[in-house]
């Protein structure tokens, strides 16, 4: 299931786009959802919140995509789908590859000068690819299972 979009975000990834906006950019093509923000609200979360170690860049343009998806339009809306629909697509991620954060992830801190040699020296990019494509994947499906659940109430 959106084995489309999945490939599409492997796509963006592979073609200079960096990880957050890839995400993000597949998800929202996958919804039918332009905006003028798409991707520049997720260039700094890429690379694990700008190089700072921080949480994986893939896992925040899915969070970017589940909010701009299932996020609240007017302050007196509930959070609360928005908010399981993040818990749940984290969770998977965690589930999946064991770590949240792109230091982790990686094993490399894209911050200094080492951390960027040996993410190019190891081609962790390769790597990365399928963090984008899972959480594409996940962010897609938390989103499928929030919108089913509205419908069914």
């Amino acid at each position: 299931m959106f084995k489309t979009a999945m490939e599409r975000s492997r796509e963006l990834f592979g073609s200079g786009w960096y990880c957050a906006e890839s995400v993000l950019m597949a998800v929202a093509e996958h919804q039918a959802m332009t905006c003028e923000c798409i991707p520049k609200i997720a260039t700094g979360f890429c690379s694990g919140l700008a190089r700072s170690g921080g949480m994986c860049g893939a896992l925040t343009g899915a969070v970017l995509a589940v909010s701009l998806i299932l996020g609240r339009d007017e302050a007196s809306e509930p959070v609360d789908d928005c908010y399981r629909a993040t818990k749940e697509m984290t969770d998977g991620f965690i589930e999946l590859f064991g770590a949240d954060t792109c230091q982790s992830l990686t094993g490399c801190h894209l911050g200094t000068d080492e951390g960027q040699v040996r993410f190019r020296a190891e081609n962790m990019h390769e790597q990365c690819l399928n963090f984008v494509a899972e959480a594409t994947r996940l962010a897609l499906t938390a989103i499928v299972s929030k919108r089913t659940s509205r419908t069914d109430q």
